[in-house]
């Protein structure tokens, strides 16, 4: 599967393993480890942002040092894994909410341990993904923004005025919009539509794969929000790139069918997806019927900006040898 020659540089701000690696195994090698970004790499992807999920702290802890280890040991790594985004563990355990992060594992923001995931990290942490209902004071949201370590709430359902004063203390994003929450919702007070009220100061992201959000929702979406503010990621697992089976994410087990769905074992939730940055890419423009400019914006130019990172220029590409 090769790159889309004319999206540049793609920018992936939520991957959590991809074509038989799972970035969240706790032995995870360098090797194994620079095998993905090989072929995220030979998928047009210019960067993305490691995310490590929801686990019993320990394990959070051992999966960051070794995502930092092997960026620091290799120059293909380092060039490909641009950050880590940390997803959790300060989430919303209900049920819906919680999707494929294990509730138990999940608590309330405390900044001792916010500093022990960061100092894990090691100067990589570029995104947290957070519940604002779950942060007491926005203490948590407020710390993190003025390190300039970006903010997103998700797998989260805090109130309007919850939501607001995150905002005011530094939340910047949304964590895949539509995601992350029951399947069944109050049909006008939900967190979707509290979010988008909020369109014009916080960058949404969705995961364009067609199950997580079907087109016709998400080009409303879109048409909404625009696409200035708003960022394509693909919550790819170790079954991206890859066919049917049985996979993991973490300690679980994930199912994949014939139809490239990831499930939870008991298939009670969707668990990441499969999605890759070229098939993104075909949906927008075979169903939505995106101009190229306008895909570009979604997956390269708002997540490099949202990253701080300047416009793409082509570069040498980093010898896989």
């Amino acid at each position: 599967m090769a790159g889309d020659n004319t999206i540049p540089g793609f920018v992936d701000l939520q991957v959590n393993g991809y074509a038989g690696v799972d970035f969240n195994q706790d032995r995870l090698s360098a090797e194994r480890l620079r095998c993905a970004c090989q072929l995220l790499r030979e998928d047009g992807v210019a960067g993305v942002l490691a995310t490590i999920v929801t686990a019993g702290l320990p394990q959070m802890l051992t999966r960051l040092e070794r995502i930092a280890d092997a960026r620091r040991r290799d120059a293909l790594v380092r060039d490909v894994i641009w950050g880590i985004h940390i997803e959790g563990p300060f989430l919303n355990e209900s049920p819906g909410y919680a999707g494929a992060h294990p509730p138990q594992a999940m608590r309330p923001a405390d900044l001792d341990v916010m500093q022990r995931l960061l100092d894990a990290a090691d100067g990589l942490a570029r995104l947290v993904t957070l519940a604002p209902e779950r942060d007491a004071g926005c203490r948590v949201t407020r710390w993190l923004a003025g390190q300039r370590i970006m903010v997103s709430a998700g797998h989260c359902d805090p109130t309007l005025d919850e939501l607001r004063a995150a905002a005011d203390a530094g939340l910047s994003m949304f964590t895949h919009l539509g995601n992350g929450c029951p399947m069944m919702l109050h049909r006008h007070d939900n967190i979707v539509q509290r979010a988008l009220s909020l369109r014009d100061r916080l960058t949404l992201c969705f995961i364009a794969d067609g199950p997580h959000v079907p087109p016709v929702a998400l080009a409303n979406y879109l048409s909404l929000a625009g696409t200035d503010r708003t960022v394509l990621v693909t919550d790819a697992i170790s079954a991206a790139r890859l066919g049917p089976g049985t996979y993991t994410l973490g300690g679980q087990s994930i199912t994949v069918g014939d139809d490239l769905v990831a499930w939870a074992a008991d298939h009670s939730h969707f668990a990441g997806s499969t999605a890759t940055m070229p098939r993104m890419v075909a949906l927008l423009r075979d169903q939505l019927h995106l101009p190229d400019d306008e895909i570009e914006k979604l997956v390269s130019r708002n997540p490099r900006k949202a990253l701080g990172q300047q416009p793409y220029v082509p570069s040498p590409s980093v010898s896989a040898g």
